[in-house]
């Protein structure tokens, strides 16, 4: 996903006047079956995350422009086949875990978004 790109709900948009050539899609089972296997392929592939749970948040009414920014990052998966998770060789029974939280970053509903990392050893597990 672009780092400046701002996706919005239904919703918000119906309050604000916002985008109005950007559709709610006719069959969402698309839409949702898409971000189902990328949130099955994001346990392999954490340079994904981040966009795979945006996107992921506007599962009950999606529009044109979140199944793009999806298709998008089928693009990126596709054209980096290589970049899934590896596991170190060294042998380590150490498990360090890391979080952040980022309060009221979301711009429509002003939730909180909190990412993690779990390592064993030198390896990202989750």
């Amino acid at each position: 996903m672009d780092q400046n790109m701002k996706l919005t709900s239904v919703e918000y948009d119906k309050l604000f006047g916002m985008q109005e050539n950007d559709y709610e899609l006719e069959d969402i089972r698309v839409y949702q079956r898409l971000i189902g296997r990328l949130l099955y392929l994001a346990i392999t592939r954490p340079d994904i995350s981040f966009a795979v749970l945006t996107l992921s948040q506007f599962m009950n009414a999606p529009k044109q422009s979140h199944y793009e920014a999806a298709l998008r990052v089928v693009k990126y998966v596709k054209d980096c086949p290589g970049k899934s998770l590896l596991m170190s060789s060294k042998q380590s029974g150490k498990v360090i875990a890391f979080c952040d939280a980022d309060w009221a970053s979301y711009p429509v509903t002003r939730k909180s978004v909190t990412g993690y990392c779990i390592k064993l050893g030198d390896s990202i597990i989750s």
